[in-house]
């Protein structure tokens, strides 16, 4: 049962993925009655958090078991009275879930009041407490120490330093403030540090604010899959197309246990930072991040100052990993998109740029895995059918583990085809509210095929280049 309205898009985003989601190959093979019913479902969902928050162990330094006993002790200190549940998954062995609580329809709201922008609202959702950047507006007389009710403006139309706000807001659970309302808006006031600490959210999810760092990634479940499908050998030069912010990157040096050389790339120069920081967290030495354009990373000239950097020669790497920038449309919670139609579909041809040089980095024989966190077919599977056509040296490959559902119709492919892909589609699963009690008369398999479904929107394909030329 939904506790958010389903996401909002812009009327011309909203009518590209009616389309999409009734196309006529979907009709054909469920009936519009199905295929109705599935795509509100989805948009229901992605208003939601999913049901389990997803952390990685960092097997390089610790084992699961260690790491699982240490975040349930944590998990105890924070949550107090109740007893929430460490779950391991028996396919991917180096992730812990812990269920999701909420969504909690009893909690009072107080008269003080404080607004956040949306991105601030959705980590709230998601565990977080509220730090003074994502702090929008307070109630007019707000003193450090108040019980206060957090909303989120989910549509941008709340000014800074408003006294109260009348527009359409969610509420998100109650906290007490840390700092006055002069404090926070003060011209000399801090620009970082917590504001409000959520001692009530809707959703009750661990926070993970210096809770273990270097032994715990947090990671969306699909994006954890995504590693173990490119499936990466020590001693082998993998290359991360597109690494911010550095997850993906730090599982790959981590299952290759740290032998061997993962390069990672991003275009955005505070991105790399940030993955040579994650990277150095982790104690990982084999990752060696550069800041430089994907689309622009082949050459094929030799570099005459022996530089290991980008750009690379031809056939320079085993395995490639392209998680592709996208729409992002499967990220969740989100309850308003504010994207362009014109910004959706400008991330087809970007895609297809960076595949293009991604499959000449490659080496015959070589693997080369595509990912992305959205839902539209665009840049999922009419890629993949693209890919097959301009490229014949490529072949799909059947994915190890594959914990989604296949992928969609409507793209031209063979259901043949559509089996060797990988989308989890949030869909797939009821709406599900979680309580204490409802969570200890689980089945543990329950609980795992639950997380498997009700997680982000995501898309894989694997691919394999043949030797000959």
């Amino acid at each position: 049962m939904s506790f958010f309205p389903k996401i909002s898009f812009q009327c011309e985003v909203e009518e590209y993925l009616t389309e999409v989601f009734r196309n006529n190959e979907l009709i054909t093979a469920l009936g519009t009655e199905e295929v109705e019913s599935k795509y509100q479902s989805l948009l229901r969902h992605l208003s939601h958090p999913p049901a389990f928050t997803t952390v990685r162990v960092n097997t390089h330094l610790a084992s699961v078991k260690h790491v699982k006993k240490l975040l349930f002790e944590e998990i105890q200190k924070q949550f107090k009275e109740l007893c929430v549940p460490v779950l391991e998954h028996p396919k991917l062995q180096d992730i812990l879930l812990i269920p999701v609580i909420g969504p909690r329809r009893d909690l009072k709201k107080h008269a003080s009041e404080v607004i956040v922008g949306a991105h601030c609202g959705y980590a709230v959702l998601r565990g977080a407490h509220v730090y003074v950047p994502g702090i929008i507006s307070t109630s007019r007389f707000m003193r450090a120490g108040d019980l206060v009710s957090v909303y989120s403006d989910i549509e941008g139309k709340c000014k800074r330093g408003a006294k109260e706000f009348e527009g359409v807001k969610v509420f998100l659970g109650n906290g007490i403030s840390e700092l006055s309302r002069s404090e926070i808006f003060s011209s000399s006031g801090p620009l970082n540090g917590m504001g409000v600490r959520m001692i009530e959210p809707v959703y009750l999810s661990p926070s993970f604010d210096n809770v273990l760092p270097s032994h715990l990634f947090l990671q969306n479940l699909p994006s954890v899959v995504v590693s173990h499908i490119l499936n990466p050998q020590p001693g082998e030069r993998i290359l991360d197309m597109c690494a911010a912010p550095g997850g993906k990157t730090t599982h790959l040096a981590t299952l290759m246990h740290d032998q061997g050389e993962v390069i990672a790339m991003d275009k955005i120069a505070n991105k790399v930072k940030k993955i040579k920081q994650n990277a150095e967290l982790l104690q990982l030495n084999c990752v060696k991040a550069f800041c430089y354009d994907g689309t622009k990373a082949l050459s094929f000239e030799k570099k005459e100052d022996e530089q290991e950097g980008p750009p690379f020669l031809p056939e320079s790497f085993d395995r490639i990993l392209l998680d592709a920038p996208c729409s992002g449309m499967g990220q969740r919670p989100n309850m308003a998109y504010s994207s362009t139609l014109k910004e959706v579909t400008s991330y087809q041809p970007l895609q297809r740029k960076l595949f293009t040089v991604a499959v000449q980095l490659l080496k015959p024989g070589g693997v080369l895995v595509y990912s992305t966190c959205t839902i539209t077919l665009s840049e999922n599977e009419e890629q993949v059918a693209w890919a097959l056509k301009t490229f014949p040296c490529l072949q799909l490959q059947p994915q190890e583990p594959h914990i989604g559902g296949e992928g969609m119709r409507g793209a031209g492919l063979s259901l043949d085809q559509l089996k060797l892909l990988q989308r989890f589609d949030p869909s797939a699963v009821t709406l599900q509210e979680m309580d204490i009690n409802s969570l200890q008369d689980s089945r543990e398999d329950d609980l795992i095929s639950l997380a498997n479904k009700d997680c982000i929107g995501f898309f894989i394909a694997k691919f394999i280049k043949s030797n000959s030329k």
